[in-house]
């Protein structure tokens, strides 16, 4: 044995440029490259994967880079992914970041976390759920990423090492595999390795190294005849003879894992290393694996099987007294089955056993019994419960045993779902949900599970949810309350599917039979909502009136109430009412409290009151309410779709007050964000319509072109509404390309759709101001109709902007003293209003038509003052033209 523990002290095998590389980038994390620099000086980060297939000696190398590390001052953090618990979310996260943090008061981790306590908290075992709304997947990776980014700059110099990445949990893989890239800009070596068979598409980023990490992964290749002749000699004397080494050599094709428990069996048997014992090595090999390896288990005795079946089915971090339970072996008796697995090299640790190998566990779990596994699973699951582990941790055992109808087996998985899924995991609840239905529960419980079921599944899958949920409605439910949630939540899936017409007919059944007059308002309120977002809606005007004679009446009493008065704001904005009696609505609404994050709520109506200060021309309300309402998605960690919408939402607004590289910026980020959440969503319409919208008016309509090219925006556009509307923006990027007839019959199919609707202001949308610009050259006289029609509804409406807008575009079509009269008006009513890009474009227009330098000078200065790069080159040369003309 005192031969082995000298071996091990050496160097590894034919590892010497894996080490090098790991050498290299200590040494650059560390700041003591070949320069010299001190340390810390020059820190630098980075990735770096090795892969190769079992047993070749990858959780050899990343030990050996433990311990380099560590020798080095650097803080390590440890995980190892487990074929047992690949199916525990957050089990990587939880080894890797927990030991940093767990351990603290309370107070003191958040302090630490800050606003991130409640969102990382759960997900990293560091204390409980909170209830309400989890956080989205995206939230929770941010919140992650912030944590470690942290713990790297606090305790830097710092080493990141994962094995069997392969293994690990899709909670955790994911993260890592994001984040891993953003190492070379950290105090941060990221080392992992894995099986590259095995490893996650997920997982790619490992395979594609960032940067100075070089383009791919080291390949760990097997031992050479010579290096295999080093190993036997150093184990088992030098006398080992030529022969006897080729023969090790061949017998294990260079795998390191095989070659070091052959010579330790030869060196266990007696066997003599000569050229006379190599033909007994192809059966000692044989020995170390597979069935051969279970023979040698077998041979310890039926205590010894049991116990080692037993921690086969707990994995990785298995605790004696634990695996004596599952196995059904007395203290005694489980202690001496250990000591002689230990002793075999099968199992390793005293207060926590870990098998030598994965490939030995592996081999154990597989030789198990079908009937015997199935039953050690069940087991497992009762044991770590009354261990105090809790439902989470029986879970994943419950996934692997047969449905028999045990309730306590549907009590379980549903609570390790409830937990799951607040901490931020929808992919395992909802796996722990399926199998539940599977169980089966009780028919009284069946409804419940499958609303928790497609509550879990509401954004990933929603096909899948709409079918639980409607099959939900199917089953006996002798809570009305229970039936209520299931309605809101169909009709909110429906919604966000693209299927508003469904999601308002869902919400009529439902209100026909529906007894309780609070509980018919409330859903009479979700289906004026999905109602409003319809783009087909058959009876906008009816629903217009029905709305507003019941938001007249109410008092705003709870947020029932408050929601249908905030409709009725959006219906008067839509329809172009006087814009003091939409404030008078909006801020009936906001009057008892409208957050941006209810719990069973959507964010729908509290935007749009929001947005409703902004047509009015109060854009700084609509950005303290903005304000707000980010806040709420940061507290509750939504950081995907609502988010995306936020800041899209935002960066409209700074477009409507003209500050464009602010709006350009935003836009951009609700952009990234929306492609998170998917392609053809509503929030990668609301984002690439504001973005496109943008750079037009910052005069980039190439870049445009290309966004909407490489996008799809076109044709077909979305059914539900959003803004700025879809067809009026690409409308908007034909004419500035130049195409007005294509221009022109997208605008006019655009009033087609939203005249019938009753949804009439200019200030919303100002398809009828760019027809009128797009029929000009070939039909003025109707362009000026358009023009003037558009500025009648624009004088009702009575917002500065609107009007605004609407006589420059009516000079624009005008000629003569029509022209100069509406474009002084234009610039007498920009300059009331917070419209700068627009006040920027009427002062030039005027400058230019009256060759005025003192009206082109203040619209270049405002222009540049937007970012309307394009408008002021144009105001640029039209002042040089006037002022030469002048002199």
């Amino acid at each position: 044995m005192g031969q082995r523990v000298l071996r091990n002290r050496r160097t590894l095998y034919e590892r010497d440029s894996e080490l090098a590389a790991v050498d290299e980038a200590l040494a650059e994390l560390t700041g003591l490259g070949a320069d010299g620099a001190a340390p810390g000086e020059r820190s630098l980060g980075a990735l770096l994967a090795f892969a190769g297939r079992a047993g070749i000696g990858k959780t050899t190398l990343l030990a050996e880079v433990r311990r380099r590390a560590a020798a080095q001052g650097c803080t390590v953090l440890s995980a190892r992914g487990g074929d047992q618990e690949q199916r525990v979310a957050f089990h990587v996260a939880r080894q890797l970041l927990q030991p940093r943090l767990a351990g603290a008061p309370e107070a003191e981790l958040r302090a630490s976390l800050g606003s991130w306590y409640d969102i990382v908290g759960p997900a990293l075992g560091l204390c409980a759920p909170t209830e309400g709304a989890p956080p989205d997947q995206q939230g929770l990776r941010d919140g992650l990423d912030w944590v470690l980014t942290h713990l790297a700059v606090r305790q830097a110099p710092m080493v990141l090492v994962l094995d069997d990445a392969h293994w690990a949990d899709p909670e955790s893989l994911g993260w890592l595999a994001a984040f891993a890239p953003r190492a070379e800009q950290l105090p941060l070596l990221v080392v992992v390795a894995y099986r590259p068979d095995e490893l996650p598409e997920h997982a790619d980023a490992f395979r594609n190294l960032p940067g100075r990490a070089g383009g791919r992964p080291h390949g760990l290749e097997p031992l050479s005849p010579d290096a295999v002749a080093v190993l036997v000699r150093e184990t088992l004397g030098d006398h080992a003879d030529d022969a006897f080494c080729h023969e090790c050599w061949a017998v294990t094709a260079g795998n390191p894992f095989e070659a070091v428990e052959l010579t330790a069996k030869v060196h266990d048997r007696g066997l003599e290393p000569t050229e006379a014992g190599a033909p007994l090595l192809r059966d000692l090999a044989a020995a170390v694996k597979g069935s051969g390896l279970i023979a040698r288990i077998e041979r310890l005795g039926p205590s010894a099987v049991r116990f080692a079946w037993a921690c086969a089915v707990l994995g990785t971090e298995i605790h004696p007294a634990l695996a004596a339970a599952v196995a059904g072996l007395g203290h005694e008796e489980a202690a001496d089955a250990a000591d002689a697995l230990r002793g075999a090299r099968v199992l390793t640790g005293a207060e926590t056993l870990e098998f030598v190998h994965p490939l030995i566990a592996t081999a154990v779990y597989r030789a198990i019994p079908p009937a015997t596994r199935v039953a050690l699973h069940g087991q497992a699951a009762w044991c770590v419960t009354d261990d105090g582990q809790g439902a989470t941790a029986a879970a994943r055992h419950l996934l692997e045993t047969h449905p028999e109808g045990d309730t306590w087996v549907v009590r379980q998985l549903r609570a390790a779902a409830g937990e799951t899924l607040r901490a931020g995991a929808p992919d395992t609840a909802r796996g722990y949900l399926a199998r539940a239905l599977r169980e089966p529960p009780p028919a009284k419980e069946r409804a419940a599970v499958l609303y928790e079921l497609g509550s879990a599944s509401l954004l990933t899958e929603p096909a899948t949810t709409v079918n639980h949920l409607r099959a939900a409605l199917q089953e006996p439910i002798a809570e009305p309350a229970l039936r209520q949630h299931i309605v809101y939540r169909l009709s909110q899936v429906l919604a966000h599917s693209d299927r508003l017409a469904e999601a308002s007919e869902t919400l009529a059944r439902e209100i026909r039979v529906t007894g309780d007059a609070r509980v018919r308002l409330r859903m009479l309120s979700e289906q004026f909502m999905w109602d409003a977002f319809r783009a087909d809606e058959p009876d906008h005007p009816s629903r217009s009136r029905r709305l507003a004679r019941l938001a007249d009446r109410l008092q705003g009493r709870d947020l029932t109430e408050r929601y249908i008065i905030g409709l009725r704001t959006w219906d008067a904005i839509q329809r172009g009412e006087p814009a003091e009696v939409a404030l008078h609505h909006a801020e009936r609404a906001l009057a008892g409290g409208l957050g941006w994050a209810e719990a069973d709520r959507g964010f729908e109506v509290p935007v749009l009151v929001a947005l409703a200060f902004l047509y009015a021309d109060r854009p700084d309300r609509t950005e303290e309410l903005f304000a707000a309402g980010i806040a709420d998605y940061e507290r509750q960690g939504w950081r995907g779709g609502h988010l995306s919408f936020a800041y899209t939402l935002l960066g409209y607004v700074r477009y409507r007050r003209g500050r464009l590289v602010e709006a350009e910026d935003l836009a951009r980020s609700g952009l990234r964000l929306a492609e998170r959440v998917g392609p053809g969503t509503p929030a990668h319409w609301y984002a690439l319509g504001t973005l496109i919208q943008t750079l037009l008016a910052r005069g980039r309509t190439d870049e445009a072109t290309r966004l909407a090219d490489d996008h799809a925006f076109r044709e077909p556009f979305p059914a539900a509404v959003v803004f700025p509307d879809a067809q009026t923006v690409y409308g908007e990027l034909l004419l500035a390309r130049g195409l007005t007839k294509d221009a022109a019959a997208q605008l006019s199919a655009a009033g087609r759709r939203l005249e019938p609707r009753g949804i009439r202001n200019p200030s919303w949308c100002p398809w009828q101001l760019h027809l009128a610009r797009a029929e000009a050259q070939d039909a003025p006289d109707r362009a000026l109709a358009t023009a003037l029609d558009a500025l009648t509804r624009a004088r009702r409406f009575g917002a500065p902007s609107a009007i605004g807008q609407a006589l420059r575009t009516a000079a624009e079509v005008s000629s003569g003293e029509a022209r100069l009269a509406y474009l002084r008006e234009s610039v007498s009513h920009l300059d009331r209003s917070p419209a700068s890009y627009e006040l920027a474009c009427a002062l030039v227009a005027l400058g230019t038509e009256l060759k005025d330098p003192a009206h082109l000078r203040r619209g270049l200065e405002t222009a540049h003052r937007c970012g309307a790069d394009g408008l002021a080159s144009a105001a640029r040369a039209e002042l040089a033209a006037t002022e030469g003309a002048t002199l």
